[in-house]
């Protein structure tokens, strides 16, 4: 693996910031934070038609733009700077479902349109008092002269109440399999502590489903979309950390406290210095999952897990000490910091804790 940025990945990188950095600014992060919907459409069909970013790693045949996971990546590093409010997550891990799913007729009916931007898409995997393995799944599809029904509730579904599409994880007689839904289902908005990245409850009631790959073969395509998944949010992690730590450098430069800056004071120091050790061990690992899923490495499924438990560990760290250097002000609703720490939270739950992802990790290394 070459370990190095390419001039084309810098290059993207820097496209990406300054769009978000006009486009994601933290006055229109707070707009989108108070409506239903989570996300601008204007700004969903930029990303889509000028930049190519919901289609940016699906392959040129399926209608995407045939990048890989580390182009992927750094724009999730960059989304996670600037606390993009967009279904843009979503819709990449239900593309990745579908991409490893095996099934040739719904990659082609269905990527292209996630490609453009016109399908808002999102997977429906987690279940009430469940979590995030195969054994959790209980939502159930029954097959008919029609076609597949599905019964049950989805929860915490990222986006449920604006995908155009939903892929379902539910059991049948013959096991875990993935199904396309469109239309039949109900969704409820849920609040949560992060109101930067909406969820929903989706509740099936006979809905009317379309089989995606093998029958009780999808629990597969499902576990690969979690551990890219993972690296990706860790990218995410990685990004809104680094935005952290600048948040609170900047900050310890113009505080003055008994005549001096705060940050010429030797815990400041300190603290500031251990964020930078931490934000950049994180990108280590994150890195190192986006280069393992481009090179479809062996590791990625122990890439995924480090990524996962290290990224969030230090987000959460990073975004709780800014808002102690911050002081007084980093409490308040006015100050940026406390959004860079709820998204930090949810992050570290989403896909499973680190407790969860560490004993995963100790059951493929056989200890």
């Amino acid at each position: 693996m070459d370990f190095t940025l390419t001039e084309e990945q810098r290059e993207l990188r820097s496209i990406v910031r300054r769009f978000l950095g006009a486009r994601s600014a933290e006055p229109e992060v707070r707009r989108l934070m108070a409506t239903d919907e989570g996300y601008d459409p204007d700004v969903w069909r930029q990303m889509s038609d000028q930049l190519g970013l919901p289609g940016l790693a699906i392959p040129e045949e399926y209608g995407g733009a045939g990048f890989g996971y580390v182009e992927l990546g750094l724009v999730f590093e960059e989304m996670g700077r600037a606390l993009l409010c967009a279904p843009y997550f979503s819709t990449v891990l239900a593309a990745e479902v579908l991409l490893r799913s095996g099934d040739e007729d719904a990659k082609k009916d269905l990527l292209p349109g996630i490609a453009s931007g016109e399908t808002i898409a999102t997977l429906a995997l987690l279940e009430r008092a469940s979590g995030w393995a195969v054994d959790d799944i209980a939502l159930t599809a029954t097959p008919g002269d029609t076609g597949w029904t599905l019964t049950g509730e989805k929860k915490h579904v990222l986006d449920g109440h604006v995908a155009d599409l939903v892929l379902v994880a539910a059991r049948t007689p013959a096991g875990v399999s993935v199904f396309a839904v469109d239309r039949g289902y109900t969704a409820t908005r849920i609040e949560t502590m992060d109101q930067t990245r909406k969820q929903a409850s989706l509740v099936f009631d006979g809905t009317p489903a379309r089989l995606v790959g093998e029958d009780g073969a999808g629990w597969d395509a499902v576990e690969r979309a979690l551990d890219t998944a993972a690296i990706l949010l860790g990218a995410e992690q990685v990004g809104g950390a680094s935005r952290a730590l600048d948040m609170a450098v900047e900050y310890a430069k113009v505080r003055i406290q008994f005549g001096r800056p705060i940050g010429s004071f030797q815990a400041i120091k300190h603290k500031c210095a251990d964020m930078l050790a931490e934000t950049e061990s994180a990108r280590s690992a994150a890195y190192y999952g986006m280069w393992a899923l481009a090179a479809d490495d062996d590791d990625i499924p122990t890439a995924a897990r480090l990524a996962k438990v290290y990224c969030s560990q230090a987000y959460m760290h990073v975004a709780a000490d800014n808002v102690q250097i911050h002081g007084g002000i980093g409490f308040t609703w006015e100050h940026p910091a406390h959004l860079y720490f709820k998204r930090a939270k949810t992050c570290e739950v989403l896909l499973g804790t680190p407790a969860y992802h560490r004993d995963l990790l100790a059951r493929q290394l056989g200890l």
